[in-house]
C-alpha cells in the first residue's frame, strides 16, 4: 500500500508540526463543527448559479477546480435560510395558499439541473387559479431594502433562477418571498415568465458545462473590481495560483458528456462514478488551464511535462500524479524526497 509522505520544506528537511493552541471559546468550537462538515461540491451545474455574471467562475466551480470554503458563521447563515423555508410555507398555507414544498427537481440535461423550493397550485391573492413557482430567500437588512427596486433589478441571479425553474416546470408565474433576517419584514413579488431569458440561461449553462477549456474572464474583470475581490477564484485569476484540487474533473483525461456523465479517456470509462470523481487516480494529469506552468508534450500521450521552477516535471503514471504536484509542486520540481518516495512507494500529500 502506498505511504503518504508530507514534507514541509523545499529542501526535503523533516520538521515537527507545530502544536496548535487550544480553542476554548464555545462559539469558535461551534463554527469549527460546521466547517468540519461542509457539504462537498455539487455534482451538477445548479440552476441557482445560471445568472452569475462570470462564465469562468461557473466553469471552475463545476469542475471542482476552485472549491469555496465557508467560515462557520456563514454556514450557520445558510442553515438559517434553510430553516426559514418551512416557516414560509406554513405562513402561505395559513392564508389559504395550496403549496407543495417537496422541492421538485428540474433537469435540462448536459449537467444543468436544480431543485425548486415549492410549487403553488392555487390560492395566490389576485391570481387564485394560477399555478406558481415558489422561491424563498432570506436577506440582510441592506439586501432586503434594495428589493424595493424589484427582484429583476436588485437580485438578477434570483430572477434568472426563477425563469429557469419556470421553464423546467412549464409555469408562467412565480411567487418570490423574501424575509429580512434583521426584523422579519416580508417582501413578496409575482414574477412573469420570460422564455427568452430562461432559454438563454439554460443554453449558457450547457455550453459552460460541456466546454473542455477555461472560459475567458468576464467583461470588466480586474484585480480592483469588487466582484473579483470577493470571488473565491481571485488568486487563481489574478495571482496565477494553481488549482488546489486533485480530482477527476481537474484531470486532462476527463470529459463532461451531454448525457450528464463524465468520461475518462485514459481508462476508457464511459461513466465515472461520483465518489471516484472526487478523488481521482494516479493517472491524474492536471488540466493545462488550471496551472500557470508551461507545458511540454511527453513521450506518452497520457502524460505531460510541466516546467516548475525551471525544472521539467513529468506528470502521469511514470512520474508524479497530478495530486502530488498540486500538493507540493516545489518538492516535485526539486526531487529532494524522491528516494524516500520510491523506497516506500509513497506519495507527496503536502
Amino acid at each position: 500500500m502506498p505511504v503518504n509522505i508530507c514534507i514541509n520544506t523545499i529542501k526535503g528537511d523533516f520538521i515537527m508540526a507545530k502544536i496548535p493552541e487550544p480553542v476554548q471559546h464555545i462559539s469558535a468550537l461551534i463554527d469549527q463543527a460546521h466547517e468540519a462538515r461542509q457539504e462537498q461540491p455539487r455534482p451538477h451545474l445548479g440552476c441557482s448559479g445560471l445568472g452569475h455574471h462570470c462564465d469562468r467562475w461557473l466553469w471552475l466551480s463545476f469542475r471542482w477546480a476552485v472549491v469555496e470554503q465557508f467560515q462557520g458563521r456563514i454556514l450557520r447563515l445558510f442553515r438559517r435560510g434553510h430553516l426559514e423555508e418551512p416557516q414560509i410555507i406554513s405562513d402561505l398555507r395559513a392564508i389559504g395558499i395550496d403549496i407543495d414544498g417537496s422541492q421538485e427537481r428540474v433537469d435540462f440535461g448536459s449537467h444543468v439541473s436544480g431543485s425548486v423550493d415549492g410549487v403553488i397550485h392555487n390560492g395566490v391573492p389576485t391570481a387564485e387559479n394560477t399555478k406558481h413557482l415558489a422561491e424563498f430567500k432570506t436577506h440582510s437588512k441592506k439586501s432586503f431594502d434594495d428589493l424595493k427596486k424589484g427582484v429583476q433589478a436588485s437580485k438578477p441571479m434570483h430572477y434568472v433562477q426563477m425563469q429557469v425553474y419556470m421553464l423546467g416546470l412549464k409555469l408562467k408565474r412565480a411567487l418570490y418571498v423574501a424575509v429580512c433576517k434583521d426584523d422579519d419584514r416580508l417582501h413578496t413579488e409575482r414574477i412573469h415568465f420570460d422564455i427568452d431569458v430562461a432559454k438563454k440561461a439554460v443554453a449558457r449553462g450547457k455550453r459552460i458545462a460541456l466546454s473542455d477549456r477555461l472560459p475567458e474572464p468576464c467583461s470588466g474583470a480586474s484585480k480592483a473590481w469588487y466582484l473579483c475581490k470577493f470571488c473565491a477564484a481571485y488568486k487563481f485569476c489574478h495571482e496565477n495560483e494553481p488549482t488546489k484540487q486533485g480530482n477527476c474533473r481537474t484531470c486532462a483525461h476527463a470529459t463532461a458528456k451531454a448525457d450528464s456523465t463524465w468520461r475518462c479517456e485514459r481508462h476508457n470509462s464511459e461513466n465515472i462514478p461520483l465518489d471516484y470523481q472526487r478523488t481521482g487516480c494516479d493517472s491524474h494529469v492536471i488540466h493545462p488551464d488550471l496551472v500557470p506552468y508551461k507545458r511540454k508534450e511527453a513521450e506518452s500521450e497520457w502524460e505531460a511535462i510541466y516546467i516548475i521552477n525551471g525544472k521539467e516535471v513529468l506528470n502521469g503514471e511514470s512520474g508524479y500524479s497530478g495530486q502530488e504536484i498540486i500538493a507540493n509542486p516545489d518538492q516535485c520540481a526539486s526531487g529532494g524526497g524522491d528516494k524516500l518516495r520510491e523506497a516506500f512507494n509513497g506519495r507527496f500529500i503536502g
